[in-house]
C-alpha cells in the first residue's frame, strides 16, 4: 500500500473508534475486510490510528474536524510536511483533495496539549512546573522496552542475543534491568532470548518502581493484584524468595505459569491469600486512572470520566483495607499505581495511614515520562503494631 492509501485506511478506522467502536475493535473489523493488507501495512496503518487517537483533541483542530480526515490532515500539519496536496490527491485510494472546508484552526490551553478539561486542573495540581511537559511528553509515542532476567543473564549478554537478531538495543539508567529497544521492530516475541525466558516486555518505569522495592532472599512476598504477573516476575528475578499471585479476577493470572516456567521462577497462584498470610512483603498494584500510560493506551485518556475516577479511588481505598492486615509485624506495603493524579496516589497514602494506625511511611517516588517510561508512583509503608 502506499503512503496515502495507508492514510485513507486510518481514516477509515479512526472513523468507526469516532463512532463508539474501540480502536482495537476497529482495526481488527478493518483488517477482516482487507485481507489483501500485509502485515507492514496493518502496523503501519496501526500506527497513524494511534497517533491520531493520542493527539484527537489538537489534530481536530488542526484538521477542522474530529473525523477520520481531520485526525490525519492534523497530523501532518503537525509534522510540518508539505503533504498535503500529494496525500491528499484523490487518486486511486489515497483521501480527497484538501479544500476550503478543511480550515485549520491552531489549537491553544488544554486543546494545544490534548487534555480533558475535566483533568486538567487535576493534572496541574498533581504535576505542578511539570504539566505541559508532561502532556507534551504524552503526544509521542512510548518507546519500546525490556526487561533482563538478570538472574540468568547479563544485561551485556541479552544486548548481544538480540544484536544477533538485529534488534539494537540500549541500557537505560532508570533501571538495571533495562533495555530500550532502538531498532522498529515487531518481531522481539520471536526471538530465541524471549522465547528461553532471558528478557520480558516491560516498560522502564516499571522496572524502576520494582528495583526501589525492599526485598531480602527467603521472604514471603504477595503479588496482590497481580493482573498477567510482570512485577511477580521481576520480583523473582530478583532474589529467592516465595512469591503468591492473587487477583480479584483470575482469569487474569491465567498466563502467569508458562511466563514463570519460561523465566525460570516459581510463583504460586492463590484465590485466597489470607490462608498464606502473614507475608513479609504485600505490592498492591492497584487498579488505576492509567493515566502515566496514556501514550500506550490513548483511548483510556479520552474515555476516563470523573465518576469513573472516583470509582476506582474508592476501589484502591478498598483493596488497600484488604491487603494491609496480610503483611505481618515489621513487614512491608507496596502501593503501586501508573497513574500522575494525586488523589490516587500520595492523598490515597494520606486517607489510608490516617484511617489505619500502626503504619509507618517509609519512601514516595513518582516517575513520569520525562523520566524515560511511563508515568509510575510508589509507596513503601511498614507495619510497625
Amino acid at each position: 500500500m502506499l503512503a496515502a492509501a495507508r492514510v485513507s485506511a486510518a481514516m477509515e478506522v479512526l472513523d468507526r473508534a469516532l463512532g463508539g467502536m474501540s480502536l482495537d475493535t476497529a482495526l481488527t473489523a478493518w483488517g477482516r475486510s482487507h485481507r489483501f493488507a500485509g502485515s507492514t501495512d496493518r502496523a503501519a496503518i496501526r500506527d497513524l490510528v494511534f497517533d491520531g487517537w493520542r493527539c484527537k483533541r489538537s489534530y481536530a483542530a488542526l484538521g477542522g474536524a474530529e473525523t477520520g480526515r481531520g485526525l490525519m490532515l492534523g497530523r501532518l500539519r503537525t509534522l510540518g510536511q508539505d503533504e498535503e496536496r500529494e496525500v491528499f490527491t484523490g487518486v486511486g485510494h489515497a483521501p480527497a483533495p484538501v479544500t476550503a472546508a478543511d480550515l485549520r484552526c491552531d489549537p491553544t490551553g488544554l486543546a494545544a496539549l490534548d487534555c480533558p478539561d475535566w483533568l486538567g486542573p487535576r493534572l496541574q495540581h498533581s504535576l505542578g512546573a511539570r504539566f505541559a511537559p508532561v502532556l507534551q511528553a504524552m503526544q509521542h509515542r512510548a518507546p519500546v522496552f525490556l526487561r533482563v532476567n538478570l538472574a540468568r543473564i547479563s544485561r551485556d549478554a541479552a544486548m548481544e542475543l538480540l544484536a544477533a537478531d538485529d534488534i539494537a538495543t540500549a541500557a537505560h539508567p532508570l533501571a538495571e534491568t533495562s533495555l530500550e529497544v532502538l531498532t522498529p521492530t515487531r518481531k522481539i516475541m520471536t526471538t530465541k532470548a524471549y522465547l528461553s525466558g532471558l528478557l520480558e516486555l516491560q516498560d522502564v518505569a516499571s522496572q524502576a518502581v520494582i528495583g526501589d522495592i525492599p526485598l531480602q532472599a527467603g521472604q514471603k512476598v504477595l503479588d496482590y493484584c497481580a493482573g498477567g504477573g510482570g512485577k511477580a516476575l521481576a520480583l523473582a528475578a530478583r532474589l529467592p524468595v516465595q512469591i503468591w499471585a492473587h487477583d480479584a479476577d483470575l482469569s487474569r493470572m491465567r498466563d502467569i505459569p508458562e511466563r514463570a516456567e519460561r523465566a525460570g521462577a516459581t510463583i504460586t497462584i492463590v484465590a485466597d491469600p489470607a490462608k498464606q498470610a502473614p507475608y513479609d512483603l504485600v505490592l498492591v498494584d492497584a487498579p488505576c486512572s492509567g493515566s502515566g500510560s496514556w501514550r500506550r493506551d490513548p483511548q483510556g485518556k479520552w474515555s476516563l470520566t470523573e465518576a469513573r475516577l472516583a470509582d476506582l479511588t474508592s476501589l484502591q481505598a478498598q483493596i488497600l483495607d484488604k491487603a494491609a492486615p496480610l503483611t505481618g509485624q515489621g513487614g512491608l506495603l507496596a502501593y503501586a499505581t501508573c497513574s500522575l493524579l494525586a488523589e490516587e496516589n500520595e492523598v490515597q497514602m494520606d486517607q489510608f495511614l490516617t484511617r489505619s494506625p500502626g503504619w509507618q511511611h517509609l519512601s514516595d517516588r513518582h516517575l513520569t515520562p520525562l523520566d524515560g517510561g511511563d508515568g509510575f508512583y510508589l509507596s513503601i509503608l511498614r507495619r510497625v503494631s
